[in-house]
């Protein structure tokens, strides 16, 4: 047999900084049916070891290694990168943070270099990608690779929103905008025209516990939304099973999210156990609210 006929080209390379939950899963398992092989970095204590599994090559370092990362994907000629899964932006208001990230000189030039504005998630978000940019690495969105993971616009569950949820998925929609504006959160808590919680640092599930708690008598509305500035490398707003499990414990029965902007992670999953706990959720876009709140 020729060598020529068995020869077979290197696959492209894509890199993936990997934080928790399900999306870097979901999309390393994407790009490799693509054809793609991935090569993952997982933040430790955040990324989960399922990592191994579906991507060509993985390992985990600390949260404050950007020098170590740069070096890793360099390496391994990767100049195309993605974010998926959430850091737990918490560890950065924990006492003795410097000794507790210990982080490496390329770190810390990120961090007085292009973070001491602000700290909000967009400022530390861009911070990195500009940090691998200086060494000709670049990011993509995620959702290039996988873009069946945004929600399509209309009901996903069997039980649909009262006029009085309509109420407040309207009034919370443009208060979640404005919060997505400021770059505080992408998701408000509402009851009866009335805000329960706004989210933070927190994250959304901490925030629907925390209305929960303000809440007893449950029946509140979530409103997750996408920024005005939305940015698709990082920070796309995301459900998934976790979401409707708290929002179960809660007693939240409305989650309104926003078409072709929001990941829903394992939707059949997702829309299954919210069926089966009596939740709404439906998906809308700008256009539905003008007219919801116009009636």
């Amino acid at each position: 047999m020729s060598p020529l006929a068995v020869f077979q080209p290197p696959r492209r390379r894509v890199g993936l900084l990997a934080g928790a939950g399900r999306f870097p899963i979901l999309f390393a398992q994407a790009a490799r049916r693509q054809g793609l092989s991935v090569h993952c970095l997982g933040v430790e204590g955040m990324a989960t070891e399922e990592l191994f599994e579906c991507c060509d090559a993985c390992e985990f370092l600390p949260l404050a290694r950007i020098g170590r990362a740069i070096r890793t994907f360099r390496k391994s000629a990767i100049d195309r990168v993605v974010m998926a899964g959430k850091i737990e932006k918490v560890v950065l208001v924990r006492p003795h943070l410097f000794w507790r990230l210990l982080p490496d000189w390329r770190t810390l030039h990120m961090w007085f270099r292009y973070a001491t504005g602000n700290k909000k998630d967009d400022t530390l978000l861009l911070a990195v990608i500009r940090e691998f940019e200086r060494d000709g690495i670049t990011f993509d969105s995620a959702l290039d690779y996988c873009p069946e993971l945004l929600v399509n616009h209309g009901f996903l569950t069997r039980r649909k929103p009262t006029p009085a949820q309509w109420k407040d998925i309207c009034f919370g929609w443009d208060l979640a905008k404005e919060m997505g504006r400021l770059d505080v959160g992408q998701s408000v808590m509402v009851k009866e025209t009335a805000v329960l919680a706004v989210e933070a640092i927190e994250g959304t599930d901490q925030c629907i516990r925390r209305a929960g708690e303000l809440c007893r008598k449950g029946g509140f509305t979530v409103v997750k939304v996408a920024k005005p500035q939305q940015d698709r490398r990082f920070d796309v707003p995301t459900i998934g099973q976790q979401t409707i499990q708290t929002m179960r414990e809660c007693g939240a029965k409305v989650l309104a999210i926003e078409e072709g902007q929001t990941i829903v992670l394992d939707q059949d999953e997702v829309v299954r156990q919210a069926d089966e706990a009596g939740i709404a959720i439906v998906s809308v876009n700008a256009g539905d609210m003008q007219l919801r709140c116009a009636a």
